[in-house]
């Protein structure tokens, strides 16, 4: 994630979806912030701006939740296309 003041926060991705999802992170961003996240989903880069939402305390960090903000069709498509492809990949033997 890359915030306001452009230093950029580390994180994994635990949820994901067209309008949002969760980030798991060592330390919580303050609620209603908004940052452009950055992150590959197979071959595509997906690089749009998020609104950091209410954090949640994990066992090891925090779990922080945000939603998309203003995703444009081509990107939300993209997005789609690529979660539906990872969803559908067969397991590996």
């Amino acid at each position: 994630m890359r915030l306001p003041n452009r230093r950029e926060v580390r994180g994994k991705l635990h949820q994901l979806s067209t309008s949002g999802g969760l980030m798991h992170v060592d330390k919580p961003l303050d609620e209603k912030l908004e940052v452009e996240l950055i992150f590959n989903l197979g071959k595509t880069t997906i690089r749009e701006k998020a609104q950091i939402m209410f954090p949640m305390w994990a066992t090891q960090g925090w779990l922080q939740p945000f939603r998309f903000v203003e995703l444009p069709e081509g990107s939300k498509n993209a997005l789609l296309a690529s979660l539906l492809a990872f969803v559908q990949q067969p397991p590996d033997s």
